[in-house]
């Protein structure tokens, strides 16, 4: 397998903490990035598979994928251990719903701060978002009960909201420490991590809960 991804390409970081979770050998290739240029020119090989012209994409023998929620269907269908969707249909479901909702309903709002850090609406909707999330953890270790890839898409797309200035309120105590026990998991400590040395480098600052990712 080969995954090209990009050094701050949150749906690229999710796909390589799933294949690392499952324990898949592939190659992981970075395309060229800069802070002024972005993902310009674009990687041929990313060009050529994906019409939206984005990382990340995999390429698996003849089978060249893209999109990140696909490749997590093709993972767990490749490799059911250990299982990152729930068996039970009723429970797979809302697993799927809340990866889901991590990169179509919250991750928006983060984009929107991306180019304006006054985006109207943005941080209120960011906030609901923290609460619903607050909720769903209830009592639960993980999102959807089992750890499952809606940690891992909640864990990344909040990683930048909370870059972009919306932060996870100190009182939503479970939601905290949710997110300590993803940055103790092996696999997203060598994804995450890998994303916040390069910020460093290129002088950005972190928030302060990454630098419990051993940087």
């Amino acid at each position: 397998m080969k995954l090209y991804s990009g050094p701050l390409s949150m749906f690229g970081a999710k796909a390589e903490i799933a294949l690392r979770e499952k324990g898949f050998a592939f190659d992981l290739e970075m395309v060229p990035f800069e802070m002024k240029t972005l993902y310009e020119p674009k990687h041929p090989e990313v060009v050529r598979i994906n019409p939206k012209r984005q990382v990340p994409v995999l390429i698996d023998g003849d089978l060249e994928l893209f999109d990140s929620t696909q490749i997590f269907e093709y993972l767990e269908s490749l490799k059911r251990d250990p299982a990152l969707w729930p068996s039970e249909p009723m429970a797979r479901a809302r697993a799927r719903l809340l990866e889901h909702k991590s990169d179509e309903v919250y991750f928006p709002h983060v984009v929107r701060l991306m180019s304006d850090a006054r985006a109207p609406g943005a941080h209120d909707a960011a906030a609901r978002f923290y609460e619903e999330m607050e909720r769903t953890i209830g009592g639960q270790e993980w999102i959807a009960g089992a750890y499952s890839y809606a940690d891992i898409a909640f864990y990344m797309a909040q990683l930048f909201g909370e870059r972009m200035g919306a932060p996870v309120p100190a009182g939503l105590t479970r939601l905290h420490a949710w997110r300590d026990r993803m940055s103790a998991r092996p696999a997203v400590r060598q994804v995450a991590g890998a994303m916040g040395r390069y910020l460093l480098s290129i002088g950005r600052t972190l928030p302060p809960f990454m630098s419990k990712l051993g940087l």
